[in-house]
């Protein structure tokens, strides 16, 4: 499932931007939260302290390759979708940031309980601690950094792909854990978070 949204992903940035760019918005971000992952594995930040189990395939360090994949995804329509919040750089990066947080209030609690990664510690919310979301909200900001240097031209109708793709995955993970899961407290949780920045910018993308 995890490379099929890539994959996704991926073919929507090479048509909407080109593969210079479409390759860029895909492996910086993929390359920049597997680095995060090695160092929150081998020292507790920024996440907090985890370990991975060994189902989600080869590791390096202890990280699962496919842990890359995660951030890669998201990236670009957590990019685009805070783009149609603001146009101002200084405004984009963290809401873009906050965007793919959003993405890991549904993905955290559903993962852990399924036995992908461990928590030692636990924590408030479901069992994942608030340093969790931190970490990805600060890994976040850097990755966004890197892809307004990249690309930061303001969103247009050749990216509607990667914010119906963030659209779609807010409401599909809110379906999915709330009746398929019955993970109720998640599905909430998770809808609100991502659609603090799916509903906005859907609305201002439709009156553009």
């Amino acid at each position: 499932m995890l490379l099929l949204m890539l994959a996704t992903s991926a073919a929507e940035a090479l048509e909407a931007r080109g593969a210079r760019r479409a390759a860029l918005a895909v492996a910086a971000p993929g390359a920049m939260g597997f680095g995060a992952e090695l160092v929150g594995v081998a020292t507790g930040r920024p996440f907090g302290r985890y370990t991975y189990s060994d189902r989600l395939g080869p590791r390096i360090a202890g990280v699962p390759v496919l842990a890359s994949v995660a951030w890669a995804i998201m990236a670009r329509p957590a990019w685009v979708a805070a783009g149609w919040l603001s146009r101002r750089t200084v405004v984009r990066i963290p809401a873009a940031a906050a965007a793919l947080t959003a993405w890991d209030v549904y993905l955290d609690p559903r993962m852990a309980a399924e036995g992908y990664w461990t928590w030692p510690a636990g924590g408030r919310y479901e069992g994942v601690p608030a340093t969790n979301f931190a970490g990805w909200f600060a890994t976040g900001l850097c990755v966004f950094t890197v892809a307004a240097a990249v690309d930061d031209a303001a969103p247009d109708a050749r990216d509607d792909g990667a914010l119906f793709l963030y659209g779609w995955t807010w409401l599909g993970e809110a379906f999915a854990n709330a009746l398929l899961w019955r993970r109720p407290v998640t599905a909430a949780a998770g809808a609100a978070a991502m659609g603090a920045v799916a509903g906005p910018a859907l609305l201002r993308r439709s009156r553009a």
